[in-house]
């Protein structure tokens, strides 16, 4: 089951249901009217849905229309809570070496985690306005799973069984703000802004076989401007599934429905699958070369982000941008 939100529904959108291929959708407000109201009702909605769904990808679906998914909202235009792992060590440890730093043996038996921005999400399709090219504007590709209410101390296996959808996204980051404010030892503030989520979010069973072990498998598929950037296999190299990513991020309080949770960059220690931030290009120059030549996102750049299946087509739709600058309000 993939689901939508339009945008017409105020700042939390209007609940829709797509097709498989995502060409049509049905409103489904009569059943829940946003997809936080879902999740915090879903063993209440999830069969009304799913019939909905079915509906649809029969084409018997009343008052079913085209779809444009560049006019969609994110599917959770804001949520209460984002965070954000960097499950993906082999990213890591090359930042690290990078600079000279080797990585911690904790890093392997203890997730890193931080609470990104969530009060609201770009559009999974447009501009993303930063207001200087000097802040080293970034792109991160990175998969996230979003869950129902979880408790508090839950283990890694039965996280799990809290997963209710998966989707994309892009992590913007402005790289040239961050070493000022992680030396503060206060974590991330200016240097995360908001982030977009792919135009549809989809159930697990979607992804069949490739959903298992609390790991998407299938590649993560980034363009930069127009050109093949990166397409790092996201099931590979993955340190902590997202079982035990719940978990850490539930150890110590609970979460409530709608809470996404990031996996951070993809990256494998496969060097020609590419890469998914330029961050981690540069690095990589840096280690063979002795410096970066690869700059970082100037106006005018875009970046498009996509999962395909084994067929070829589209799982959530592309994660699409330009960078513009940003005027004023």
């Amino acid at each position: 089951m993939k689901l939508a939100s339009l945008k017409d529904g105020g700042r939390d959108g209007t609940l829709a249901v797509t097709s498989p291929d995502m060409s049509r959708a049905a409103r489904a407000d009569g059943i829940a009217p946003t997809l936080q109201h879902a999740l915090e009702h879903w063993p209440e909605v999830e069969d009304r849905l799913r019939q909905l769904s079915a509906s649809l990808a029969a084409d018997r679906a009343e008052g079913a229309f085209d779809v444009d998914l560049a006019e969609l909202a994110s599917p959770l235009p804001r949520a209460y809570q984002f965070l954000d792992g960097s499950a993906y060590l082999v990213h890591v440890e090359r930042v690290r070496r990078a600079r000279g730093a080797e990585m911690p043996p904790s890093f392997l038996t203890d997730p890193l985690m931080y609470q990104a921005v969530s009060d609201s999400f770009h559009p999974p399709t447009g501009t993303i306005a930063v207001q200087s090219e000097d802040f080293g504007i970034d792109f991160e590709a990175e998969v996230c799973v979003i869950t129902d209410d979880v408790p508090m101390g839950v283990s890694a296996v039965d996280a799990l069984g809290h997963v209710r959808l998966l989707c994309l996204v892009n992590d913007v980051s402005l790289r040239n703000l961050i070493p000022a404010e992680l030396g503060k030892g206060f974590g991330f503030m200016k240097s995360k802004p908001r982030s977009a989520l792919s135009p549809v979010a989809v159930t697990p069973d979607e992804l069949g076989d490739r959903w298992r072990d609390g790991k998407i498998h299938f590649p993560l598929v980034t363009h930069y401007n127009g050109r093949l950037f990166g397409n790092p296999e996201c099931g590979e190299d993955m340190q902590f599934g997202f079982g035990e990513l719940i978990a850490h991020a539930a150890s110590t309080r609970p979460l409530a429905a709608g809470t996404i949770i990031g996996s951070g960059t993809i990256a494998n220690a496969d060097e020609s699958r590419g890469s998914s931030c330029l961050a981690e290009r540069r690095v990589l120059e840096v280690i063979a070369d002795g410096e970066a030549t690869t700059p970082f996102m100037r106006f005018g750049d875009s970046v498009r982000i996509e999962m395909l299946d084994a067929d070829g087509r589209s799982i959530f739709g592309a994660v699409e941008h330009i960078i513009s600058r940003y005027d004023g309000p």
